[in-house]
């Protein structure tokens, strides 16, 4: 099937939820194909990769970075990037508010939540999020604009694991929305849900799917 047919499949079976179409390692020109399918959010998760597509696409794309963001990366991605989702330790949230404060922006950023089951995967643990959070020092920062939870499942065929995960992903949503965000509209976005899983994140909580094979093809 073409790109376009295979967004418009993903986009009826996820919906109400946001689609971001995953497109890192993928060329431009598909991205494009996609574009031209009517698709408007993209994720990539390699600062480099992302300036060249920025560069040549379409400027009314919303750019999601997606991935593991180093700190001294933030500068480049700052002055345009919609979304930043894996936010996985205070220092990242203070430099996207400084380089937010050079921009003259508010950048929107998810807290990464850490549930899986590998080692290899970032983000806080749900204790350590919750130390954060109790901190308050994040209510210092006028440039970043907290929107919700990201996280990922552990890379299992099980099924019922996955749905737990999500569930407890949820969970904490739900409770940092309570004690911390309760008077603000914006912390909305559960972004949880891959090619592989988004079925039963779509049952779990999510608000927001990452979805990149259905859509462009393996890489």
């Amino acid at each position: 099937m073409s790109i376009a047919q295979n967004l418009q499949e993903v986009k009826t079976a996820c919906q109400p939820l946001t689609l971001v179409a995953v497109s890192k390692f993928h060329p431009a020109a598909l991205v494009q194909e996609a574009y031209d399918a009517g698709q408007r959010i993209f994720g990539e998760s390699r600062v480099q990769e992302l300036l060249e597509k920025q560069q040549c696409l379409p400027q009314d794309i919303a750019w999601h970075f997606i991935g593991h963001l180093q700190p001294n990366k933030v500068k480049y991605i700052a002055p345009f990037i919609s979304l930043i989702h894996a936010i996985d330790t205070p220092k990242l949230l203070a430099e996207v508010n400084k380089q937010g404060a050079k921009c003259g922006r508010v950048i929107p950023v998810l807290l990464q939540l850490h549930i899986a089951t590998e080692e290899t995967k970032f983000g806080f643990s749900p204790d350590e999020l919750d130390a954060y959070l109790a901190s308050l020092q994040w209510r210092e920062y006028t440039n970043v604009q907290i929107s919700g939870i990201m996280c990922m499942a552990s890379n299992v065929e099980d099924e019922a694991q996955i749905a737990a995960e999500f569930d407890k992903a949820h969970q904490y949503f739900l409770h940092a929305k309570a004690l911390y965000f309760k008077d603000s509209p914006d912390f909305a976005t559960c972004s949880w849900g891959m090619s592989g899983d988004f079925p039963i994140a779509m049952q779990h909580g999510s608000t927001m799917v990452r979805v990149g094979t259905r859509i462009f093809g393996a890489r």
